[in-house]
């Protein structure tokens, strides 16, 4: 807690910066294990009409960010800062420091920030970050802590108090539940808060495993990848490069790369259909075949069920005559997951696939797709699993529509960002503990500018797997591996590694990754 004086203070500055600022309403819309090129407007045959809609109207960014992974992105979206900085991923050096660790003291959360500017704060969804919501600054949530069942979940939570489980059979979707609970969050605002500006936290558990969907929604994808997952790639990566997306060649498919962790006992489980390395679609037996197009075709459900769901909160927004004043942001919490597991309730093998029966994963053939052009996944730090899309809607103020925008930018753009908009500076002391310069910076000048020029380096760490990226540089390194160096404005697919031809930049590069690392470390002396 911050000490009274310290709360006044920050509290008469935040309210004077607040004065006559535009102070937008914010939704803030995050997918769970979504690829970077999954939206139809980036690139997908998939079903996104709402979300094409917002980019139609709105920007797309190109070159933004996350962690690679769930938790440490969700901790940097709501705090500013690298997860590694607040305790919320591991670093070398440091003791702890991962999903079960909690932030300093001195991060709060945003909505705890965004109450001196007088908004009211909502969470529908996912949470995994340290504490709950409500006593984290958020005014209403619904919280989804059961990730292993999209039809009967067994942990869920309203306002921080634990609800009943969901019996099998019920007609209870996740997706739906989330918009539900936003659309529940946003007609109250209307009813009792209407002064009041809102900011709301969106986190989808979609499309994230085990793959489950309503059987209407995987109907109509049934059929439609019963054909080459590389012919798929192929098609997204034109469909991007027509619409001026990206002029970034395919990355070679890297055949013996298969899911992060092996579960050798869970692929048992799940019978000879599955395959845990992106083969040639030609060496497939046909009820391989048969199999992994059924997996794909519940991804592509959940994501147009997860369009749906928006569909339903943005006529919402309508209906309250705030959409024109409502800024909506929309990505990803890292790349397309190239994970094999079976938990929950298990698997069946004799249900129907995509049912509460079942439990798939997508795993490394269809990810290779679902992150075109770029390489590896989820968890990895190379371009396939740090690479999101971003859709920024806010007919007020951003005036370009279908417009592409190539800053690089990362998540710990989101808060700078929302606080700029509302007007609010963040307390430079917290409980007589100084807080640390945040690394992030608003996206605010891109929405005007497509010159805009937003970070000159960012920094990651996950699992011992790092990089940075420096200008037009990428050093990157697989845990266990040498650096690999990459000139990411003409080679962002990583297919021609110049470590060799570079020794130098290659050191340069890496003592910045270690100073970042180091400056990290020294937040926490006593360890």
């Amino acid at each position: 807690m911050m000490r009274h004086g310290a709360v006044i203070l920050w509290l008469l500055h935040s309210l004077s910066a607040a004065h006559g600022a535009e102070q937008a309403n914010v939704i803030v819309i995050l997918a769970d294990d979504l690829g970077y090129a999954d939206l139809g407007c980036y690139g997908s045959e998939i079903q996104t009409p709402h979300l094409d809609q917002l980019a139609a109207d709105g920007l797309r960014f190109t070159q933004f960010y996350n962690t690679a992974r769930c938790w440490p992105t969700r901790a940097a979206l709501l705090t500013g800062y690298y997860a590694q900085q607040i305790r919320r991923d591991a670093l070398p050096g440091l003791k702890g420091g991962g999903n079960r660790n909690r932030r300093p003291e001195w991060a709060p959360l945003l909505p705890a920030m965004l109450k001196t500017a007088g908004y009211r704060s909502y969470h529908s969804g996912k949470w995994h970050i340290d504490g709950l919501p409500i006593k984290s600054g958020f005014d209403r949530s619904y919280m989804m802590r059961d990730h292993s069942r999209f039809f009967n979940p067994q942990t869920h939570f309203r306002d921080d108090e634990k609800l009943p489980p969901i019996d099998k059979g019920s007609d209870f979707y996740t997706s739906d539940a989330i918009a539900d609970h936003a659309i529940e969050c946003l007609q109250e605002h209307q009813q009792q808060y209407a002064k009041q500006p809102f900011f709301h936290f969106v986190a989808f558990t979609a499309p994230h495993f085990p793959l489950q969907a309503p059987a209407e929604d995987i109907a109509r994808y049934k059929d439609k990848y019963l054909r080459d997952w590389e012919t798929v790639r192929q098609e997204r990566a034109t469909r991007q490069r027509e619409m001026e997306l990206l002029a970034v060649p395919l990355s070679a498919v890297e055949r013996n790369l298969g899911p992060p962790y092996h579960f050798p006992e869970h692929f048992e489980i799940l019978g000879s259909g599955e395959v845990n390395r992106p083969l040639p679609w030609s060496v497939l037996t046909e009820a391989q075949r048969r199999f992994q197009a059924d997996k794909m075709a519940i991804h592509a459900a959940m994501i147009d069920r997860m369009d749906q769901q928006i569909g339903r909160i943005i006529e919402q927004l309508h209906l309250m005559k705030v959409f024109n004043d409502t800024l909506i942001l929309f990505l990803s919490d890292n790349g397309a997951s190239a994970e094999i597991m079976v938990r929950g309730d298990g698997h069946d093998p004799e249900a129907t696939p995509g049912s509460a029966e079942t439990y798939l994963c997508l795993g490394p053939g269809w990810s290779t797709t679902c992150n075109t052009p770029f390489r590896r996944h989820k968890t990895w730090v190379h371009e396939g699993g740090i690479s999101t899309p971003l859709i920024a809607h806010w007919p007020k103020r951003i005036k370009g529509k279908n417009e592409f925008r190539h800053a690089v930018g990362h998540v710990i753009d989101i808060v700078p960002t929302i606080l700029q908009l509302a007007g609010v500076t963040p307390p430079a002391e917290v409980n007589g503990l100084v807080v640390p310069t945040a690394p992030g910076t608003s996206l605010v000048q891109a929405f005007d500018s497509a010159d805009a020029s937003l970070h000159e380096t960012l920094w990651w760490m996950h699992e011992g797997h790092r990089a940075v990226r420096q200008g037009d540089w990428k050093l990157v390194a697989a845990k266990g591996d040498p650096w690999e160096l990459y000139n990411v404005l003409e080679d962002r697919s990583e297919q021609h590694n110049l470590a060799h031809l570079k020794p130098g930049l290659v050191n340069d590069l890496a003592a910045t990754w270690e100073t970042t690392a180091e400056g990290i470390r020294e937040l926490y002396p006593s360890e």
